[in-house]
């Protein structure tokens, strides 16, 4: 690949992907050059950019500019002010391949999709995401949510076509685990991919992946944010939330942009609620009434399902913040904006109580995925951390 016949265009993406920006660098200028490997691993945490980046990078490899751009489809990128390429988001395939930047969008309607089948041709059916004929995203398959052998061996055999629209085959593969079988059946692949093909697999850590599969790609790492810099990025994307509201939710997005960004503050706030009246409950047991008001709205359902694990993750959180008051490093707390009420949980307990309450919320947890009565669950609970205190 060459950009001896690039056109510099002023309005570009890379611009609008946050943080990271001397990766995002290193990964332009290597396209520059022509060095960009045929298998690159981008890790970083839940929420850091990975998907959003993997998919800029898929539109800059096959960007031809805006209507009339005299780029050369078949090796020239388009180039921004500063010498680097870029995508103009614009072209066919810019658009096509944006398409999938709505990553659950897209997976439910491949879902939605394989429902409406025969049961024969269900079970035979893979997920994938491809709005772009050159550019397939391999998400996990439910129900198992792991990327599976035959998803593998689709990319194994699709590979080998020449792109029939773009510049070159782009294959993104979503964060989840590998089963055994998928990971070797991708090792081929990776030792020899066609020239006009590049892969891209998304993981949290590099070593979720087989040592054979790090060895043949190149790691590119997408750090956590400041949270200064993601409570300004909220302040202009998040206007309706005060000054507290934005602290919180950057602390509890770990530093991940697209978590912030996409956090329900309403829905943390509800289960935060619940979460203290069960906490309160097992500190102090005179009075359960609050308790068993807040536990009787648990009900069955995916609906329930879904609020008890909002509920069994908010508490986890709590926890954290009471371990870090009681070891004296209160800079590590998270839900600041409470810390008073924290302080007062914090003065009631200690470490040994705090750690059979994690024992304990694990073991609730646990009983979630069985079914178990949720509401007489979380009373459970709350009464077992009271009867040991």
């Amino acid at each position: 690949m060459t950009a001896a016949a690039a056109i510099t265009i002023e309005a570009m993406g890379f611009s609008d992907f946050h943080g990271n920006p001397g990766t995002v660098l290193r990964l332009r200028e290597m396209l520059a050059q022509g060095r960009l490997p045929q298998s690159v691993i981008l890790a970083g945490p839940e929420g850091s950019g990975k998907y959003t980046l993997a998919v800029m990078l898929a539109r800059a490899l096959n960007c031809v500019g805006p209507e009339g751009t005299p780029v050369d489809r078949k090796s020239d990128f388009v180039f921004t002010t500063d010498g680097l390429p870029d995508f103009c988001g614009q072209c066919d395939n810019c658009r096509k391949i944006g398409e999938a930047a709505d990553l659950e969008a897209r997976f439910n309607e491949a879902i939605e999709a394989r429902e409406a089948l025969r049961d024969t041709d269900k079970r035979e059916t893979r997920i994938f995401v491809q709005t772009h004929p050159d550019v397939l995203v391999i998400p996990p398959d439910p129900p198992q949510m792991m990327i599976k052998v035959d998803q593998v061996r689709h990319v194994n055999h699709t590979i080998h076509y020449k792109p029939a629209e773009a510049r070159r085959r782009v294959f993104i593969f979503t964060p989840a685990p590998f089963m055994k079988e998928a990971a070797n059946a991708l090792l081929k692949t990776l030792e020899e991919p066609p020239e006009f093909a590049t892969i891209l697999l998304l993981v949290r850590n590099p070593g979720e992946l087989l040592p054979t599969v790090r060895s043949r790609s190149a790691i590119f790492t997408l750090q956590a944010l400041p949270g200064d810099e993601i409570e300004r990025f909220l302040a202009r994307h998040r206007p309706q939330w005060n000054a507290r509201q934005r602290q919180l939710v950057a602390r509890l997005s770990g530093g991940a942009i697209g978590r912030a960004l996409s956090f329900d503050l309403e829905q943390y706030a509800s289960a935060r609620k619940d979460a203290l009246a069960v906490l309160h409950t097992a500190v102090s047991s005179a009075d359960h009434s609050e308790l068993f008001r807040t536990t009787e709205t648990y009900r069955s359902g995916a609906e329930g399902k879904e609020k008890t694990d909002q509920l069994i993750t908010t508490t986890y959180s709590l926890l954290q913040d009471l371990m870090a008051l009681g070891a004296g490093t209160p800079e590590l707390v998270r839900n600041t904006d409470i810390t008073a009420e924290l302080k007062t949980l914090a003065g009631a307990t200690d470490f040994e109580w705090i750690v059979r309450a994690v024992q304990s919320l694990g073991q609730l947890q646990s009983g979630m995925r069985r079914n178990l009565l949720r509401s007489l669950s979380l009373d459970a609970f709350a009464v077992s951390l009271e009867a040991q205190d």
